[in-house]
Parts: C-alpha cells; sequence; structure tokens
C-alpha cells in the first residue's frame, strides 16, 4: 500500500524583526503570529476528515515548529528529511535591498535561470521529488504530510504542473502556512488542491526568508 495523498505545508511566519533573509541560518523561531498560523494548518487539515499517518519536516526550526501542532492533533511522531530544508542561498543574513545595492554581491545574479546565487532549481526539484516519493512508498495507508519551505514547495508545483522553473519569486502561490495537495495517478504525481488557512493572519505578516 501506499500514500492517498502528499500534503506539502509551508511553515509560519517567522520571528524576523531585521528582515533579513535568514535561509538555513539556525535561530529563526516562529513568531506568535507563525503559531497560530501553523495551528491554522493542522486545523484545516484536521477539517478534512482524512486519515494522516505520516509526518515529515525540513530539519529547520521553523519547519519542526510548524509540524509541532499537526503532530500532536494526529498523535504523530515528526520524522526529519534534510531533502526537503530550504535552499542555499548567498544572500543569507544580508537585508535584500541593501545587498542589491552593493557591487560586490552582483556577480551572484549574473544568471537568474540557475539560479547563480543559490542551489540549482534542478536539484532542488530532484531532492524534493526524491522526498515525495519516499514519503508516498512508505506510507502503508492514508496521507502523508511533509513541512517544508516555499520554494521547495513552488519547485514541485512547477514541476509537476510543466510551468518553467526560472520565476519571480513575488508570483509565488505558496503562502504561510499554506498547503498543496498530490496524488498519484497512472504513474505520475498530480496536483489536486491548494489552500491558505492562515489567509486570516496575513495582514502585515513578515514574509522575506528566501529568494
Amino acid at each position: 500500500m501506499v500514500a492517498s495523498q502528499i500534503h506539502l505545508v509551508r511553515h509560519g511566519e517567522v520571528h524576523n524583526p531585521t528582515r533579513v533573509l535568514y535561509g538555513r541560518l539556525p535561530g529563526f523561531r516562529l513568531s506568535e503570529r507563525g503559531e497560530l498560523m501553523a495551528a491554522a494548518a493542522a486545523d484545516d487539515l484536521a477539517a478534512r476528515d482524512r486519515t494522516i499517518t505520516r509526518l515529515v519536516a525540513s530539519p529547520l526550526q521553523r519547519a519542526q515548529e510548524s509540524a509541532a501542532p499537526i503532530a500532536s492533533r494526529f498523535g504523530l511522531e515528526i520524522v526529519t528529511d534534510d531533502r526537503i530544508i530550504e535552499p542555499t542561498n548567498h544572500f543569507e543574513g544580508r537585508i535584500m535591498r541593501v545587498a542589491l545595492r552593493n557591487p560586490a554581491n552582483w556577480p551572484a545574479l549574473r544568471n537568474p535561470r540557475k539560479p547563480s546565487w543559490g542551489e540549482p532549481y534542478v536539484s532542488i526539484v530532484a531532492r524534493m521529488l526524491d522526498a515525495v516519493r519516499d514519503a508516498w512508498e512508505s506510507t502503508e495507508t492514508g496521507d502523508a504530510v511533509l513541512v517544508s519551505h516555499q520554494l521547495p514547495i513552488w519547485m514541485v508545483h512547477s514541476s509537476l504542473t510543466g510551468t518553467p522553473l526560472p520565476h519571480d519569486p513575488r508570483q509565488r502561490r505558496c503562502a504561510l502556512s499554506s498547503i498543496t495537495t498530490f496524488e498519484h495517478r497512472d504513474g505520475a504525481f498530480v496536483e489536486v488542491g491548494y489552500s491558505d488557512p492562515a489567509a486570516p493572519l496575513s495582514a502585515g505578516a513578515t514574509d522575506v526568508g528566501a529568494v
């Protein structure tokens, strides 16, 4: 048997008063609003009246904390998978609007199609799809939830829908604590849903963690 559905859940808002691009930097936890967002995602999953039997999360603190209410709601252990972590990023620890004015950083922008400032899009797709496939195959019954980050989730969406991988980061449809759902049909994963349960909490939220 395999999983019925795979839900890719993004983490909630991060406490980031200086508005840096935190990427993989340690110590970035959920804000109080982010905790409410994570709870909203757990509530949304519970309201679907589906059986969720596997919970996987990125090793980063914000993802682990976002997985916690799902673990509590469904009585699950959190399995950590490094493959669904945030991509590497040249601009980690910097404020983007300031960094872009520094000529020393301009070489990192030379090839946005790769992108030259971080992990190649094709690499993100490969590791994310491996993790999704493993979660699907290792879930004997019910659904699997993977708590990850905006760009990795968007790369899965883009790859499976045939959308070009190079893109404007401002155009991603992957809100904080959003849920993107997939099923396996006719030998391939297919996106079957997207929800934004934390939308009522999003006004004024800080979302500048990665490019």
